[in-house]
């Protein structure tokens, strides 16, 4: 359905944005994303694979205005691009922004953070690879606090390092394991407005939150495919009142969270209409129309297929899903004050 009202609250799918593109106005296995300001949206792409010595093509981080309106969205620039050089990645994984919208991008395969401004303009890079203070071991998720300090998840150490936004080394927890506070390849993350810490627990099938200090306060999930269960879930979000979205990657969904840890419902996805580059490519192309309306039914076409990231833009107040193998984006608005419509008969 298009409108999902639950405990209050009301989901509105909005419209999707995208089609596979390696280098320009589309995605390639995007997974990542961080709204900015003004409708700004920057978009992970981690490419396709070529060969076995550069990996992907098409690695970059795409950046977008992505308008309220469906079809008025526009690719704006690409910020940095496939290799091992400055300003270069392999497997980028993870963006954030800081204060001044500089952009933070993980390299899982280079160990390393690279810095670009708003604009593409390349700022710094840092991280070694090791087990050590400060080192990384497949850097993933980010995320960064009011007060521009860096949340890195390192992914095969199984811990989360928090840093200066300059690199410096503050501090760390975790280890490998099941118990509180222990991760198994972590993957996601992000900082609500209070400052607590939300770490996604990929093979322990669980979202963990923590103190800005690492200090262990309460989970969500277990494993499994019913509600409130996960099954690798890669990616979270938090909206400004509190509301947790997560990213269900092997489920094929978003589940959602009330901040008392409550089981809200799960977002499936539901692109009843395709995105503006996608109709275009379609309408191009007269076979492939006339077999698309043989389709028994189109709904496999408008569910979430495998979604690698997720982010709660809170200045349109809208949930934005990176739809990974399908090449797009798909958009929840949440709405306030909705008000069913007065039917008479």
């Amino acid at each position: 359905m298009l409108t999902t009202l639950v405990a209050g609250r009301v989901y509105d799918w909005s419209h999707a944005i995208g089609r596979l593109n390696i280098d320009g106005p589309g995605f390639a296995f995007q997974c990542g994303v961080v709204a900015g300001k003004d409708c700004a949206v920057y978009v992970v792409n981690r490419g396709i694979e070529r060969n076995s010595n550069i990996p992907f093509d098409g690695a970059r981080v795409g950046k977008w205005t992505f308008s309220t309106e469906p079809g008025e969205e526009e690719w704006l620039l690409n910020l940095g691009g496939t290799g091992k050089g400055d300003g270069q990645f392999i497997w980028p994984t993870g963006v954030d922004l800081d204060s001044k919208e500089n952009v933070y991008v993980t390299d899982e395969w280079l160990n390393r953070v690279t810095i670009f401004d708003k604009e593409g303009k390349l700022l710094g890079v840092w991280g070694t690879a090791g087990d050590g203070d400060g080192e990384f071991n497949r850097p993933a998720g980010i995320a960064i606090d009011q007060e521009d300090n860096l949340y890195i998840v390192d992914s095969l150490s199984h811990r989360v390092q928090k840093f200066t936004k300059d690199g410096k080394y503050l501090a760390q927890w975790g280890s490998f394991g099941t118990n509180e506070g222990q991760f198994n390849s972590p993957w996601g993350i992000t900082v609500d407005n209070d400052g607590y810490v939300y770490v996604v627990d990929h093979k322990n099938h669980r979202l963990q939150k923590f103190t800005p200090d690492g200090e262990y306060i309460t989970e969500y999930g277990s494993y499994g495919t019913g509600p409130a269960e996960l099954n690798h879930p890669c990616d979270v979000a938090v909206d400004p009142d509190g509301d947790i979205y997560i990213c269900d990657w092997a489920n094929n969904r978003i589940q959602l969270f009330a901040p008392d840890g409550r089981f809200l419902t799960s977002l499936l996805g539901d692109a009843q209409e395709l995105s503006r580059d996608a109709k275009v490519e379609a309408f191009s192309n007269p076979d492939a129309m006339k077999a698309r309306r043989k389709a028994h039914s189109l709904e496999p076409e408008w569910r979430l297929v495998m979604p690698q990231g997720l982010t709660f833009d809170a200045e349109n107040n809208r949930l934005i899903i990176s739809d990974t193998v399908r090449y797009r984006m798909q958009i929840y608005t949440k709405v306030k004050d909705y008000a069913d419509p007065q039917l008479t008969i």
